[in-house]
C-alpha cells in the first residue's frame, strides 16, 4: 500500500486499511525515536507550515517531526502572508507548490486547504479547519490502540458541542475503524445529517456504528473511550459563552459520570483543556459565571483515567507518519 503524494484533508478520503497503515508507520517511528534509532530519509526537503489558527501541538508536533525526518520546516503565521489578503488562495497555492515539498494548513474553512490542494501540486495536510481535524484523531486513535490493543468494538463517547472539527472527525475515524461512536449533546449541538449519514456508511462496512442521543446516561454505559473538547471553538465570540455553558453543563465530563463508566474506561481531550483557573480565558468565566472547569473538571482532567498527554505526544508521532508517508518514495 502506498500513500506517497497523497493529501491529508480529512480522513473520509482514506479506507481503514490505509488509516492503519498510518497508525501502524506511527507505531514503527515512535518506537525508532524512544530507542535512538534515526530516521533522517527526507534530507533536502521543505514544509512550510500556514498558520491561521494558533496551537501549542500542532506546531511543535509537525516542526520536531520535520526534524526528525531530515527536514527543513518554515513557519507562517497569520501576518506572515498575503494569503487571502492581497492574494488569492489559489495564487499563494502555485507560489508554494513551486518552493516546498508539502504544505501545512491550519485555520477555518476547510474550503481553503481543499483550494491550496488542488492549486499546489504537493501534499497538503490538514492541521485544523472549522470542519476537520483529521492529525488530531490519528493521535486520538494511536492512544487507544496504545490502551487497549485493539480499535474494533470498541465504544466512544464525545460528550459535548458535536458540530465542529472534533465532533465530526472523531466520528469520522471511529466508524472508518469499526468503532461504536456515540455523540451526545443537546439536538441543536448534534454534527449535521448530511455527515452521519456518511458515516453510517462507512461505519456499516466497517462493523461500527453511529447514534446520536440527549441521553446521558445511556450514552455512558459500557463506554471505552470518554472524549469531550472546549465548548467554545476558538473564533467564535465571546458572547456565546453564557448560552454554551447553560446547553453544556449537563454535559460535563467529571467525576459523577465517570463513576457510571467502566473501571477502565479512558478519558481524551485534544487541549488546550479549561478544567481548573490557570488560564486567563479559565479565569474570566469563572469571574463571570462563577464556573471553575468547564467541559471536564479537574479532578478527572488529573486523574488515573485521563490519557491526555500521552495524546498529546501522539501528535508527534501520527504527523510524523502521515508526512513520511506522503513524501517518502522507496
Amino acid at each position: 500500500m502506498s500513500l506517497y503524494g497523497r493529501n491529508l484533508l480529512t480522513l473520509m478520503d482514506f479506507s481503514k486499511d490505509e488509516i492503519k497503515e498510518m497508525l501502524d508507520t506511527a507505531a514503527r517511528l515512535k518506537y525508532e525515536k524512544k530507542n535512538g534509532i534515526s530516521h533522517e530519509v527526507l534530507k533536502g526537503k521543505n514544509i512550510v507550515l500556514l498558520f491561521e489558527k494558533d496551537s501549542t501541538r500542532t506546531r511543535c508536533a509537525f516542526e520536531v517531526a520535520c526534524h526528525d525526518l531530515g527536514m527543513n520546516p518554515v513557519y507562517i503565521g497569520s501576518s506572515g502572508s498575503q494569503m487571502g489578503k492581497k492574494e488569492s488562495i489559489k495564487d499563494t497555492a502555485r507560489v508554494l507548490g513551486r518552493m516546498f515539498d508539502g504544505i501545512e494548513y491550519r485555520g477555518f474553512s476547510q474550503s481553503i486547504v481543499e483550494t491550496l490542494s488542488a492549486y499546489s501540486n504537493v501534499p497538503v495536510w490538514n492541521g485544523l479547519t472549522n470542519e476537520f481535524h483529521p492529525t488530531q484523531v490519528l493521535a486520538d486513535l494511536l492512544t487507544i490502540q496504545e490502551e487497549k490493543g485493539h480499535l474494533e468494538g470498541l465504544k466512544m463517547v464525545y460528550f459535548g458541542d458535536a458540530r465542529y472539527n472534533m465532533g465530526n472527525s472523531l466520528m469520522v475515524g471511529a466508524s472508518k475503524m469499526g468503532m461504536n461512536f456515540v455523540a451526545c449533546a443537546p439536538k441543536e449541538l448534534w454534527p449535521n445529517k448530511e455527515l452521519v449519514d456518511k458515516c453510517e456508511i462507512f461505519a456499516k462496512e466497517s462493523n461500527g456504528s453511529v447514534k446520536l442521543t440527549e441521553d446521558i446516561d445511556e450514552a455512558i454505559e459500557d463506554a471505552d473511550i470518554v472524549v469531550t473538547d472546549v465548548w467554545v471553538s476558538m473564533g467564535e465570540d465571546d458572547s456565546v459563552w453564557e448560552e454554551r455553558i447553560k446547553l453544556l453543563k449537563p454535559y460535563q465530563v467529571n467525576s459523577e459520570l465517570m463513576a457510571k463508566a467502566k473501571e477502565d474506561t479512558i478519558f481524551l481531550h485534544c487541549l488546550p483543556s479549561f478544567h481548573n483557573l490557570e488560564t486567563k480565558i479559565g479565569m474570566e468565566v469563572y469571574k463571570k459565571f462563577n464556573e471553575n472547569g468547564l467541559e471536564v473538571t479537574e479532578d478527572v482532567f488529573e486523574g488515573p483515567k485521563s490519557r491526555v498527554f500521552d495524546e498529546a505526544e501522539n501528535r508527534l508521532h501520527t504527523i510524523k507518519a502521515v508526512m513520511y508517508l506522503s513524501l517518502y518514495k522507496e
